[in-house]
């Protein structure tokens, strides 16, 4: 079977396995958003009402026919109504969702951007001055928690420039110069611990690569150092980074919740929060359904891209 058909079909057990396991688990959670959302503030409700509502929602229905009935709107690319507010999931979660992604993908630019000069000139001068910023660089950036640094970024912007990022969002194909001022500078926080993990691994990897005797043959034929370091080491030595940049862009889609709060960002994190606190769980498994099939795709991709740098990956 080729590789590329493989991994794709791997895919479908584990989305499937994804929306089985968080449709059950919510379920066993303690709680009732019927009772929370008519009880309220501290309103008056007779069970009978609560039941009359719970039989609307159709939560009494069998749990097997309604992880089926949810199950087949997953298939036609509906991910249900809102237990608390009514709206379509879909409406809720994709406008968020994208903010999100947009800021993690512009923090794995900025990371990569940063990382791949700094972690390969600091192998190619290991022991050097150099090396130990740059490790100093690192575990700063491990250090350091990414909400934090967002607010020494806000302060730093306010006290020197007296100038705030704009509080409202702008879609980037509506307002591109505003949408970047806006998320520049949480792309940068999260970008900082992103390189500083990158920076550490290429780090590793190219320091390994240039130990292997067809590296030390490519030199000794006389052969360019810049064309030893892109064409030979480098290039395999991007496999475990290349590892990390997958994990971590999937690990910000999720992660982001403080990050937005502290620059006021209407994000999926932020939607998860709120969905958590109200036992909104047909809004959970929407958000965690979605955020499963982009870290599928994002793994997928990383599957396919191993067998780009290293060809031998497409063979068993």
């Amino acid at each position: 079977m080729p590789y590329t058909l493989k991994r794709i079909l791997l895919t479908i057990p584990t989305i499937l396995g994804v929306a089985v396991v968080i449709f059950f688990v919510l379920r066993v959670v303690p709680g009732d958003i019927v009772e929370l959302k008519m009880r309220s503030e501290g309103a008056v409700v007779s069970q009978e009402m609560i039941d009359r509502e719970r039989a609307n929602l159709g939560l009494d229905r069998p749990l097997v026919v309604q992880f089926l009935d949810w199950g087949a709107g997953l298939l036609r690319g509906d991910l249900g109504n809102s237990l608390y507010s009514g709206r379509d999931v879909a409406s809720e979660v994709f406008p968020r969702l994208a903010l999100s992604v947009q800021i993690a993908v512009m923090a794995t630019v900025v990371g990569i951007l940063i990382a791949v000069p700094l972690g390969t000139i600091s192998a190619l001068y290991a022991g050097s001055w150099f090396d130990y910023g740059v490790r100093i660089f690192a575990m700063a950036g491990l250090a350091v928690p990414a909400f934090w640094l967002g607010m020494l970024l806000i302060m730093f912007m306010l006290n020197v420039f007296d100038w705030l990022p704009p509080l409202n969002n702008r879609p980037i194909w509506v307002d591109p110069w505003g949408n970047l001022q806006q998320l520049i500078w949480p792309a940068l926080a999260v970008g900082y611990r992103f390189a500083a993990v990158l920076a550490r691994m290429i780090r590793s990897s190219v320091l390994e690569v240039l130990r292997e005797d067809y590296v030390r043959t490519a030199r000794a034929k006389g052969m360019r150092e810049r064309i030893v370091v892109v064409r030979h080491a480098l290039r395999n030595a991007m496999l475990p980074p290349l590892t990390i940049v997958g994990l971590e862009f999937a690990f910000m889609l999720g992660g982001l919740v403080v990050t937005e709060q502290v620059f006021s960002l209407n994000g999926i994190g932020r939607l998860f929060i709120d969905s958590v606190q109200r036992l909104d769980f047909i809004m959970i498994q929407g958000i965690v359904v979605v955020l499963a099939v982009l870290f599928v795709i994002v793994n997928l991709a990383v599957d396919l891209l191993y067998g780009v740098i290293d060809p031998r990956v497409r063979y068993d």
